[in-house]
């Protein structure tokens, strides 16, 4: 009979503290959460435009702040809305680390990715990353998914836990810079040196190069079309990571025309090299 009245008196402890009031509290408080949320989204994209600069610290600092303010901002809300006993929160959170061991393991472990993530720092926020075939800009690390932005405009969302156990390779490791790779091929009886020279040339007047870094280039015998020709590959950093493909693109459009102009032979598949 006691363990019967004991519990009837816990139930109905946890039905007063469940009451309209404080459920009505708790939706105001989570869409306060939501909104300040959303202000400091507005107010980070605001930062980015007139600090361009320094766009990834930016956005850093705007996802640890939305870490936070969700984490700590929802505990201090239920706590500070329903005031429950001190072993109804202990009964609670060993209620939750149950159910997240169990029932929501996956989903436990992309949270505790997520903070190991922001700790580790295998790449940031404005990062150019390839993992697995995707390539991409990452750009949002949250408490359970990572987002990236490929080079196509998809939205790919990746669990965290996979950043933890799979390779993941980082372009610009938080700097605005990167190095970009570009190839151009060259008939083996070509002028190798005014080649080298002129794609250099097109290299250094880009209105997207980073001319603080050096450019470099590294010449290799392969095969193209089933026939032996010269790759000439050159490595130069773009100013910022977003014009990685514009950079890109400026360097080939020039350098094809600067080679054709100063007649550098090119491979030409079914004829003579």
């Amino acid at each position: 009979m006691n363990d019967t009245n004991g519990l009837v008196d816990g139930l109905l402890s946890i039905a007063g503290i469940f009451n309209l009031y404080a459920i009505l509290l708790l939706i105001l408080g989570g869409f306060l959460l939501w909104a300040l949320a959303q202000g400091l989204s507005t107010v980070s994209q605001r930062l980015m435009e007139k600090i361009p600069a320094r766009r990834f610290l930016i956005l850093q600092i705007s996802t640890l702040l939305s870490f936070g303010l969700y984490i700590f901002g929802s505990v201090g809300l239920v706590i500070a809305v329903l005031q429950p006993p001190k072993e109804l929160l202990y009964a609670a959170a060993g209620s939750v680390a149950v159910a997240l061991g169990f029932a929501l393991k996956d989903i436990a472990a992309s949270l505790v990715a997520g903070i190991l993530l922001l700790f580790d720092r295998p790449f940031r926020v404005g990062d150019r990353v390839v993992f697995g075939d995707t390539y991409g800009e990452i750009v949002s690390i949250g408490l359970r998914t990572v987002r990236m932005n490929t080079l196509d405009d998809n939205l790919v969302t990746i669990p965290n836990s996979r950043f933890i156990t799979d390779v993941v390779a980082s372009g610009n490791a938080g700097e605005l810079d990167m190095m970009v790779v570009t190839d151009f091929h060259l008939a083996l009886a070509a002028d190798i040196n005014k080649a080298q020279a002129l794609i250099e040339e097109v290299v250094v007047t880009s209105r997207y190069a980073y001319l603080k870094k050096p450019v470099n280039f590294t010449l290799e015998e392969v095969e193209v079309a089933r026939m032996l020709a010269i790759r000439l590959r050159v490595k130069a950093y773009v100013l910022d990571v977003r014009y990685e493909k514009t950079f890109q693109s400026d360097i080939v459009k020039r350098g094809t025309a600067l080679l054709a102009k100063h007649g550098i032979a090119r491979p030409q598949p079914g004829g003579s090299l």
